[in-house]
């Protein structure tokens, strides 16, 4: 499956911004998506995953009640909605598609994943 994310830009501290995640080539139905985003000088960061039927969702500690994970399987898309937006979260975020194990065997691991979208700039600026 080939994926592609958008919805990056410059926004405030504060401020709220949603990512999108399209994928073609394959239904999104059979995976576990995730979002993943790597700031300057540092390795790539978990940060959410959704199981293929949307029901069960993980975050990471660093964003859990402030960033929500969904999926619309219909229109093959995921979703990042990031709220309360600060000056850390500035980074290229990532969206990935693994099986629907990689959410129970380890969705933190770069390593369960087998595609990755191109990434995506978010900019928080004060």
């Amino acid at each position: 499956v080939q994926l592609q994310a958008s919805g990056g830009g410059l926004v405030q501290a504060g401020d709220s911004l949603r990512l999108s995640c399209a994928a073609s080539g394959r239904t999104l139905s059979g995976y576990t998506m995730s979002w993943f985003r790597q700031a300057a000088g540092k390795e790539r960061e978990f940060l959410a995953a959704i199981i293929p039927n949307g029901v069960r969702t993980t975050y990471a500690r660093s964003v859990k009640g402030r960033f929500t994970i969904s999926r619309d399987n219909a229109k093959n898309l995921a979703y990042l909605q990031m709220n309360k937006l600060k000056l850390a979260d500035t980074a290229v975020y990532y969206c990935a598609a693994g099986s629907e194990g990689a959410f129970y065997h380890g969705p933190t691991q770069t390593a369960e994943y087998s595609s990755w979208g191109q990434g995506t700039l978010v900019t928080v600026s004060s």
